[in-house]
């Protein structure tokens, strides 16, 4: 059993056995805990779940949105990503309401969501009026107040490997209210520290000659091979953890190993701090489906053609084995 399944599978039990109920803004219901913590290592291999099939493409299209500094739906579904789709159509609802009322006096009813999502798709207008979501991740990570904090983040971490100031934030206080959802996963912050002569030897070789060899620190940057290694620990106030927590991990570890690339570095340890960590009500039962599984080997990211500023890198994910996807339900 791989160790990223287990911390996962763990941390199920422990929402199951401790979590206590609660109301949510959603009307779902949740068993809930405060406070938990997920640690990988980059080098046991990337943390996609095993235990139930991951939607890979929606996960890096998001990511990808992110970076981009978009807020705009219809590049998401434009390219099949439909997770934000159920926040526009709320928005786009309350504030249908809010002019025609609830009883259709004005003999005017709302799309569907599907119409929804469909005029996003074919008409450019409608798009850019209803597919916004207010300045959300996207924009504070790479345009809080004209400040371009991705820009910021590689420049220092290439100019001050060692600073305790490297550090990304989506939680803007004085935007948070043109926001349709508040930032869950609020924040980050990346370390590095030196590599020793063995582990640059390790990491050149793969593991597959002795750590006696003949090689010193001079013929290894001659060669190319990362001097640092770099970690990236994110803070997140809510968690969906059925649902998002496995693409939360996923996503923050594609964004460090494209951080690593950028800096030439090796990608160390991933950490994930964890606020309000809940089980909606109607996902209990898939959950416990999920703890009964046997987890499979970590697969690997390979990433190539990376210009993360723009938002746009080549992925491809190599040995992925899992267990058939779980189906549940979305609360927006």
């Amino acid at each position: 059993m791989n160790k990223l399944d287990k911390q996962y599978q763990d941390l199920l039990k422990t929402i199951l056995e401790y979590g206590v109920d609660k109301e949510d803004r959603t009307g779902t219901g949740t068993k809930s805990i405060f406070g938990y913590t997920i640690r990988h290592n980059m080098q046991d291999g990337f943390p996609l779940m095993t235990t139930k099939k991951m939607a890979i493409k929606t996960m890096m299209t998001e990511l990808k949105w992110f970076l981009k500094g978009d807020t705009n739906i219809k590049y998401l579904v434009d390219n099949g990503c439909n997770i934000w789709n159920g926040d526009a159509y709320k928005k786009y609802l309350n504030v249908f309401t809010s002019t025609f009322g609830t009883e259709g006096e004005y003999d005017i009813h709302p799309l569907s969501q599907k119409e929804f999502i469909e005029e996003i798709k074919t008409d450019d207008t409608f798009a850019q009026e209803w597919g916004d979501l207010g300045p959300i991740y996207g924009k504070q990570w790479t345009d809080w107040n004209g400040i371009d904090q991705i820009l910021n983040l590689i420049n220092s971490l290439k100019k001050n490997p060692d600073s305790r100031r490297l550090m990304v934030s989506a939680w803007n206080v004085g935007e948070l209210h043109e926001m349709t959802l508040p930032p869950c996963h609020y924040g980050f912050q990346v370390y590095t520290r030196e590599l020793n002569l063995d582990e640059r030897i390790d990491y050149y070789n793969k593991g597959k000659i002795s750590k006696s060899s003949d090689y010193f620190h001079e013929h290894l940057d001659d060669m190319g091979v990362p001097k640092r290694a770099i970690s990236l620990m994110w803070n997140q106030r809510s968690v969906d953890t059925f649902l998002g927590l496995p693409f939360n991990i996923s996503s923050y570890a594609t964004l460090l190993t494209l951080l690593a690339e950028e800096v030439n570095m090796i990608p160390g340890q991933l950490i994930g701090n964890l606020g309000d960590t809940h089980l909606y009500s109607n996902h209990l039962d898939q959950a416990k489906e999920q703890i009964e599984r046997t987890s499979f080997e970590l697969p690997q990211l390979k990433i190539s053609n990376v210009d993360i500023l723009n938002g746009e890198f080549d992925y491809e994910i190599l040995n992925y084995e899992s267990h058939p996807s779980i189906k549940a339900p979305l609360s927006n």
